[in-house]
């Protein structure tokens, strides 16, 4: 499918850099871009990512490849610990090691388009995906691990708030069962990361992390919630940006476990592989829907609860 054409129906418009990225404004302003084919190294792991990601007021809210670990893309799908398999880029945690450079560091690489929808009020964007594993030496493509159908929508629903969902369906077409899992189910204490990963602002630094009744610190990490989300401050103009990150009720392992960030930098992850490996069997598909609602301003729990209930709002959407 053709992504050629640009929408421009309404206030949400949609432009398309041809095998590249796919950008959606708001009035003329840029909210996010998808950059659906990353020219990543390997170590990497080379997958789709969200990134810049803007408020409607237009403070950036995302950042791209941080020195700390420039494996950290945006908003991005990212799973350290599929099988043998990282799809999340960098070192693996080994049992009685600590961190190992492994050959193992798979992509998630662009197939085809499926949909692109945009109306005065949402755009809706569909593709499918194959994941690699790392090629062999000798080898230009590994072998196909995953088939992913995986969508994205942009909603207005308030002036001040706007709200992405994330659907993916997952397939493993590898031939073997993969447990999916983390640093955590392989021994390392509440480092349980992967699923769909937000990394925040430099100035963000130091932020507070939002739950429901909470506000506060990395204390946090490791509970479950149905949302949790961060509020930032940023460098320049002083102003503050919120984000707010809700599971889907069908999710497996909802409400999940959340490994979240603000003492070293910015993050939030809702992580459904914490603790626990989710079971991934050959030619079983498993399916994750979130929505991520990012605001103008500051948030306290009350707020966030507010912005929270926009997400649930996107998610009752269709995919």
């Amino acid at each position: 499918m053709s992504l050629r054409r640009t929408g421009a129906r309404g206030p949400l418009t949609v432009r398309h850099e041809l095998d590249r990225s796919v950008q959606v404004a708001h009035r003329g302003r840029d909210l996010l871009t998808y950059v659906y084919a990353p020219d990543d190294v390997q170590l990497e792991s080379p997958r789709p990512y969200f990134h810049p990601i803007t408020t409607l007021g237009g403070d950036l809210v995302s950042l791209f490849r941080p020195h700390d670990h420039v494996w950290h893309k945006g908003l991005a799908w990212s799973l350290p610990n599929v099988g043998p398999h990282n799809f999340w880029g960098g070192p693996n945690y080994v049992p009685g090691q600590g961190y190992v450079q492994l050959e193992n560091d798979g992509s998630m690489d662009h197939d085809r388009f499926t949909a692109l929808d945009v109306t005065s009020d949402r755009v809706r964007v569909s593709h499918e995906l194959v994941w690699h594993a790392q090629p062999a030496a000798g080898e230009q493509v590994g072998a196909q691990i995953v088939h992913e159908e995986r969508s994205f929508a942009v909603t207005v629903p308030t002036p001040d708030a706007w709200v992405l969902t994330f659907t993916s369906a997952i397939t493993n077409v590898s031939g073997e069962h993969l447990d999916i899992g983390s640093p955590t189910t392989k021994g390392r204490e509440n480092a349980g990361y992967g699923g769909l990963f937000w990394r925040g602002p430099r100035s963000f630094t130091g932020g507070t992390i939002l739950a429901p009744g909470f506000a506060g610190g990395e204390e946090v990490r490791g509970t479950r919630a149905e949302w949790m989300g961060f509020t930032g401050q940023h460098d320049q103009t002083a102003r503050h940006s919120s984000l707010v990150i809700v599971d889907d009720s069908m999710n497996p392992q909802h409400p999940p476990k959340w490994f979240m960030r603000s003492e070293l930098f910015a993050g939030v992850n809702p992580a459904p592989f914490f603790s626990e490996e989710v079971p991934f069997a050959h030619a079983q598909t498993l399916r994750f829907r979130y929505a991520v609602v990012i605001a103008d301003g500051d948030a306290d729990p009350a707020r966030a609860e507010t912005l929270a209930a926009l997400g649930r709002t996107a998610l009752h959407q269709p995919t």
